[in-house]
């Protein structure tokens, strides 16, 4: 994104460019739930073209990554420390690289998850993906309380969303537990490399509500301060 559009975003809003950011990533991550339908039918080429769009957004979020670290105007006359601003783009920022690194991983070992246990981690998959869509929605609601200095109605309405992050990723937790327990039923038929590796993946996707949930909490403690 040029300088200038990066500097007129700020100049409209400086929560702007991070909710910019805060989209991309979250599209970055919606790409897991193609790529892993199509790991489910061992279609690696197709899952690979989806890999690459993962890889593309993911570069794009970066870019707006590092144009907000560099553009971020100082001393913003707003109830918000700068330097929570560049942690909480740091934070959403983490959720990018787990999807590339999630995608990139299962097509360098292009071994998926057994028939029976496919539509239980796709529920798993989306759930977790709840988490990164929530985060970004208390994102978006930032602008509100911008515009209400922060308390009031608006600052309540966010921290319930918030609430409901933790709540998310509660859940991610125990379909965790659900699929680590059906993938043990079945590890015997399989290369125990195989089946590590698949108890990596199922981690893996953990991390994106566990991250999504700290990105919630880096907002709370910014409330918190404001």
């Amino acid at each position: 994104m040029a300088v200038n559009n990066i500097l007129g975003l700020f100049a409209h809003s400086p929560l702007k460019p991070l909710q910019q950011h805060s989209n991309k990533v979250t599209e970055c991550c919606s790409f897991l739930v193609q790529f892993f339908e199509y790991t489910f039918t061992n279609d690696w080429e197709n899952a690979e073209k989806v890999r690459q769009q993962i890889s593309e957004a993911e570069r794009q979020a970066d870019s707006l990554k590092r144009e907000i670290r560099l553009k971020l105007p100082r001393g913003l006359f707003m109830p918000i420390d700068r330097t929570d601003l560049l942690e909480l783009v740091t934070q959403q920022d983490k959720l990018a690289n787990y999807a590339k690194d999630i995608a990139g991983r299962m097509i360098g070992r292009q071994f998926s998850f057994p028939q029976e246990m496919q539509e239980e981690f796709m529920k798993y998959v989306c759930r977790s993906l709840d988490a990164t869509v929530q985060a970004h929605r208390v994102i978006d609601e930032m602008d509100g309380l911008l515009e209400t200095g922060f308390k009031g109605r608006e600052l309540n309405f966010v921290n319930n969303m918030i609430q409901a992050l933790d709540d998310i990723e509660d859940d991610t937790d125990q379909m965790q537990i659900k699929l680590r327990l059906m993938l043990r039923s079945v590890e015997g038929r399989y290369n125990p490399i195989d089946v590590m590796f698949l108890y990596k993946i199922l981690e893996w996707i953990g991390v994106l509500a566990d991250q999504a949930q700290r990105v919630g909490s880096r907002i709370e403690l910014m409330l918190a301060r404001s």
